[in-house]
């Protein structure tokens, strides 16, 4: 299994994937947490966990809750 994350503006566009692939989803995660602040400052709004093809969950905003 490779899991990745789908970056995407708020109306669900792909914009991109993670650089990196990761070989666990606590990996990914940790990977997400570390880096939520860039993507935002990349424009990116939320994000969709892949594992391989399949969506693992998703999309997740990267904004704070109101």
């Amino acid at each position: 299994m490779a899991w990745s994350w789908r970056l995407e503006k708020a109306d669900g566009r792909s914009v991109g994937m993670s650089e990196e692939t990761f070989s666990t989803q606590a990996d990914a995660e940790t990977w997400l947490g570390e880096n939520w602040r860039a993507l935002r400052e990349d424009e990116v709004d939320q994000v969709t966990l892949l594992d391989d093809e399949s969506v693992a969950y998703g999309p997740m905003s990267l904004h704070e809750a109101r």
